[in-house]
């Protein structure tokens, strides 16, 4: 469906890296939204459980076989399974997705795997430092001038970010999915980012 986010996951992802974003798409400050714009389905290699680095389990909505050809965006979660053989299952997905002009985002070592197969060599980005991207990327990766030393970088409907900047990388793909207007987009960021105590200090 064309409303839909799509969450890809592979086994030990890094379950921290879902939850700004799937939670602004989901809700809004006072509780679930009645009609979001999209609507989050998380995409694994099967339809069985897929487990996270903190032990958590999740059960895919698509396998790769079975996730649709439409779809608003596709996200690239981090941890430790790019680096195995199953992420190579992606590359032919998230060529089809550049193809067609879909929104993509990738964190952590999501962006590494993007350097590896050559996806970021005509756009600005980032990752987890430009030695790893270029440890990753090999010859493949032959864009170290478009490295941004930033938490993420959005450029050319593809936005990558650091493991450490879930804030940023939600913040970034929620201005292109236009889920919200900038304002309130930037209110929710700077809420999360700064805490309560920071925005709204006792008086």
């Amino acid at each position: 469906m064309k409303n839909e986010v799509l969450y890809l996951l592979l086994n030990d992802y890094a379950n921290h890296e879902t939850v700004y974003l799937s939670e602004a798409i989901a809700s809004d400050e006072t509780a679930l939204k009645a009609n979001p714009k999209y609507v989050n389905k998380v995409v694994a290699p099967t339809l069985e459980p897929v487990q996270s680095i903190g032990g958590l389990r999740t059960l895919p909505d698509y396998s790769f076989d079975t996730m649709p050809d439409d779809y608003a965006a596709l996200v690239l979660i981090g941890g430790f399974g790019w680096s195995t053989p199953v992420a190579e299952k992606v590359v032919p997905i998230v060529r089809q997705a550049i193809e067609r002009g879909k929104i993509i985002g990738a964190i952590c070592n999501a962006a590494s795997f993007m350097a590896k197969h050559g996806f970021l060599n005509a756009v600005k980005h980032t990752g987890n430092g430009l030695e790893q991207l270029k440890l990753w990327g090999g010859d493949n990766y032959t864009h170290p001038d478009g490295y941004v030393h930033a938490q993420a970088v959005s450029d050319q409907h593809i936005v990558t970010a650091n493991g450490s900047a879930t804030m940023e990388f939600a913040k970034e793909l929620l201005l292109l999915l236009e889920n919200d207007t900038p304002e309130h987009i930037e209110m929710y960021y700077q809420f999360n980012k700064q805490g309560f105590c920071a925005l709204f200090p006792k008086i």
